[in-house]
């Protein structure tokens, strides 16, 4: 069956590009929806559907006003903004199956703004200049895939013509593959896991499956909380067993796997059963040990996970506003909220014995949350290991609880 790809692009300078990519996506059986996002003009080379003026008037702007501001940057922050806002509606609207964008910095900065608008799921492909190094703004929480174009994206060559076909032969086949839906309609909790909690995350997980839910894991990397956030506030998350919460560790202590000062907030917002439990919160990640800060490497206890990844322990002082800001989040939440809290260590370096164990540093944190949180949401502490069979079983029974609640709240409502 046909499909209909929105390709995206900046057709006043990247004209020949696109037009050679449109005939290799048509040639696969497909039709193309051109959106053109080029400040300075358009293409004679092909159709366009959508022209940059209307992208502009999106962006709450015009062509000619960015023309004559000859500001590079506001020029992109606009299109950035209108080529989101016509992209949505475009796909609200069904026009489109999947979106292909081609672009040096610039455009790849425009073309993944307006991808990042889309639900997970729908087919979005990028080739770009800047699929290198650090591509954390371009991809954001979506599933954007970038494809290095090798050469820029300056005329269509021995090499680029190589690119840009398997580029529309991907995005072909991404359209073409339709997800098998299961027929299942089971509840969806997230949980958050980390290698130090996998033990753990994989049990509950277990349990809860046996109990009717689909148990979606998020690696606490810094990505995958900000992407279980994003998932939470889109709806698309019952409820929430956050086990393991060390992005916050690193968010304080200058980490490398920090999720942003929002992380611990969409679940509160939205109003979903939210258990939170400190895994992991005694370590702080950086690379290599070369890549520890200066002022880190006298006084600090730190270790070689593995040749690429330093974990330091973190202090009391640091705990202690951990639980502060733990508590502050709990207190804003809409929805049934508990803690769990493991007395024996909050991962593996923590237990009793292992390098990173600091019951004083663990205790600071205990403290400082119960001290600060409203006295109606619950503080359940047991006397084991975040990774002993007992904590799993607990913290599902505490999930399942919340859930309870949360429909009990909502039935006394209607």
């Amino acid at each position: 069956m046909s499909k209909t790809i929105l390709m995206l692009g900046a057709f006043d300078t990247k004209g020949p590009e696109h037009a050679f990519l449109r005939e290799q996506i048509i040639g696969r059986g497909h039709q193309i929806l051109a959106v053109n996002v080029g400040v300075m003009g358009t293409t004679n080379l092909f159709p366009v559907e959508i022209e940059a003026d209307q992208i502009a008037q999106a962006g709450v702007s015009s062509l000619d006003a960015l023309r004559a501001a000859n500001d590079r940057g506001r020029a992109m922050a606009t299109m950035a903004a209108g080529a989101a806002a016509v992209v949505r509606q475009l796909y609200d609207q069904g026009r489109f199956d999947g979106i292909i964008g081609m672009g040096g910095g610039g455009g790849t900065s425009v073309i993944t703004t307006a991808m990042q608008v889309l639900p997970v799921g729908v087919p979005k492909l990028c080739v770009s200049t800047m699929a290198a190094g650090n591509t954390a703004d371009y991809v954001g929480q979506k599933d954007i895939v970038l494809m290095p174009s090798i050469v820029d994206v300056a005329g269509v060559n021995r090499i680029s013509r190589k690119i840009f076909t398997r580029a529309a032969g991907a995005i072909c086949g991404m359209v073409e593959m339709e997800p098998q839906e299961t027929g299942e309609d089971r509840p969806i909790i997230a949980a958050s896991m980390f290698g130090n909690t996998t033990q753990c995350v994989d049990a509950c997980r277990v349990m809860l499956e046996e109990a009717g839910y689909e148990v979606l894991v998020f690696h606490a990397t810094g990505a995958g909380g900000r992407t279980m956030e994003t998932l939470v506030d889109e709806g698309l998350i019952d409820a929430v067993c956050d086990i393991t919460t060390t992005e916050w560790a690193d968010e304080i202590c200058g980490g490398v796997l920090h999720a942003g000062p929002d992380r611990l907030s969409a679940p509160g917002r939205r109003g979903v059963p939210h258990l939170i439990v400190p895994g992991c919160v005694d370590m702080c990640n950086f690379g290599a040990m070369e890549t520890v800060p200066t002022h880190y490497k006298q006084g600090r206890l730190l270790y070689q996970w593995n040749p690429s990844v330093t974990l330091m322990r973190t202090t009391a002082d640091e705990n202690r506003r951990l639980g502060e800001i733990f508590a502050k989040k709990a207190n804003a939440a809409r929805g049934p909220v508990a803690f769990l809290l493991p007395l024996r260590g909050v991962s593996i370096l923590d237990g009793d014995g292992q390098m990173f164990c600091d019951r004083a540093a663990d205790q600071a944190l205990f403290d400082a949350l119960k001290a600060h949180l409203r006295s109606e949401i619950p503080v359940v502490e047991i006397d084991a290991n975040i990774n002993d069979p007992a904590f799993a079983k607990k913290a599902v029974a505490m999930m399942l609880e919340l859930i309870a609640q949360a429909r009990q709240n909502k039935f006394e409502k209607l």
